[in-house]
């Protein structure tokens, strides 16, 4: 393998709390404040608990939520659609946030999957760094993976802090991304999701 192709174990050791939470005292520092100061004292471990959170993402197996499926659908062969799920997550490139909305259709085959997991979904991938091309991408491949249906409609429109908050700072921006496979590439289906979701 050429050389710098594979990260040491120096690198992908996961530091522990101590170390995060003097990262952020580095963090304060840099900026030009005292991390000894009354009003930051407590910001590290703050700040390191929000990481948590905002991160949890890391932590959940996306597979493993659609997992319960079921099979009972007496008929049923329409859309299923949970429309204006939440998004909250962080871009990749500044570690601001993303918040949007998404749109998360399929058409069953065989099975279905309990409504709140489509919302699962959402936020365990949006619960790590993103792209919002790539975050759009993971649902949808995921569904059609895992659940193996007709067809898989998302679509991910948000407002980005890199954006409204530094560089350009332009608010009222959002950026829409979708990824549609399977019978959702059809005009006519095509056509209905968008239907449904205005």
């Amino acid at each position: 393998m050429a050389e710098g192709s594979i990260m040491s174990e120096e690198m992908l050791r996961r530091p522990d709390r101590a170390e995060a939470e003097a990262a952020v005292r580095t963090l304060l520092a840099y900026i030009g404040d005292d991390p000894a100061r009354e009003g930051l004292i407590d910001t590290p471990k703050r700040f390191v608990k929000a990481y948590d959170d905002w991160f949890q993402g890391y932590n959940e197996d996306p597979e493993a939520v659609l997992s319960r499926t079921f099979e009972e659908l007496e008929g049923y062969d329409d859309i299923v659609l949970m429309k204006n799920i939440r998004v909250t997550s962080h871009c990749e490139h500044h570690v601001a946030p993303i918040i949007g909305t998404a749109h998360v259709a399929y058409l069953p085959d065989t099975r279905v999957v309990g409504i709140s997991k489509l919302a699962r979904l959402v936020d365990i991938y949006g619960k790590r760094l993103q792209s919002q091309e790539i975050l759009t991408n993971q649902i949808a491949q995921t569904l059609d993976r895992v659940l193996k249906p007709r067809g898989v409609a998302v679509l991910v429109d948000a407002e980005h802090q890199c954006i409204s908050t530094r560089g350009i700072n332009k608010t009222g921006v959002s950026c829409v991304t979708r990824c549609f496979t399977g019978a959702f590439r059809d005009a006519a289906m095509e056509d209905r999701f968008f239907r449904l979701i205005k």
